[in-house]
């Protein structure tokens, strides 16, 4: 669906949620779900295959992951280092907080 870097960045083979997706011609161009972290945190997830980027997909998707957390009394939080996947969160009403930090010790 969508390269390596892409699909590490968003995590979906982690998701403890159910899967949201869209389907064109019988093939997922979509997904989102979340990890159940502590303290009630949902830690949302989105990927969009590349020739289907641009239509509004990944807010589709994210929001309906947003509206399941929320529903089962999670907290959604938005990890966006991309620049389209800060768009969508900002879209869906996500706020930046802070900034992450990430070191690779050799």
């Amino acid at each position: 669906m969508a390269g390596h870097e892409d699909a590490g960045e968003a995590d979906l083979e982690e998701i403890t949620s159910p899967a949201f997706v869209v389907r064109e011609h019988g093939q997922v161009v979509a997904a989102a779900g979340y990890r159940a972290w502590p303290r009630r945190t949902a830690h949302i997830g989105v990927l969009t295959a590349p020739q289907a980027r641009g239509r509004g997909l990944a807010q589709v998707t994210g929001s309906a992951a947003v509206a399941h957390a929320l529903a089962v009394g999670l907290l959604p939080q938005w990890r966006a280092r991309p620049p389209a996947s800060r768009r969508v969160a900002a879209a869906l009403g996500f706020e930046e907080l802070g900034s992450q930090l990430s070191v690779e010790i050799a």
